[in-house]
């Protein structure tokens, strides 16, 4: 039996604001050839999650939050948004499940953001996203850019210039 303490996620998300991307993961599964990854995912505003897509039949993406506020956005493959979806742990909306081959992001939106992730396995890191072109790879200097964006990006809002 796994136990997730309510301090384990608060490690998390101290962890996650003293690293470089502002991110950390915890995960459940017992490795990447698992048939479900199950992880803890600690963002923190400032945090770019570069638009991406899951092409493989049946590479479905579940998010529920459990501490924070997150914004989920889906885009057009031009990058337009065509959907904004707030997700808080005061609600109305709690989890999202994004279907395949759907272009989205997450966005931190408070400090102390940790959202509980499951998706089909296996994790193949090579293939597991295709990126979107339209999007700064991580560790741009313009990914600054799009995070400020996606904060407030709304539904048919275009991105800036990558």
């Amino acid at each position: 039996m796994k136990i997730i303490a309510r301090q384990t996620l608060c490690e998390l998300s101290t962890a996650a604001a003293s690293s470089t991307r502002l991110r950390r993961n915890l995960n459940l599964h017992p490795s990447y050839a698992d048939s479900v990854q199950r992880l803890f995912n600690a963002m923190e505003p400032g945090t770019y999650v570069r638009p991406h897509r899951h092409r493989e039949s049946d590479k479905w993406e579940l998010f529920l939050v459990l501490s924070g506020a997150v914004a989920v956005l889906s885009f057009d493959d031009l990058g337009k948004v065509t959907k904004r979806i707030e997700l808080t742990t005061e609600g109305p909306i709690l989890g999202i499940e994004i279907p395949e081959g759907t272009w989205h992001t997450l966005v931190a939106l408070v400090p102390g953001t940790v959202v509980f992730e499951c998706k089909r396995g296996p994790y193949q890191p090579l293939t597991d996203k295709d990126f979107a072109v339209w999007a700064p790879q991580e560790g741009d200097p313009k990914a600054a850019v799009f995070v400020a964006w996606f904060r407030q990006a709304a539904i048919g809002h275009i991105p800036p210039p990558a």
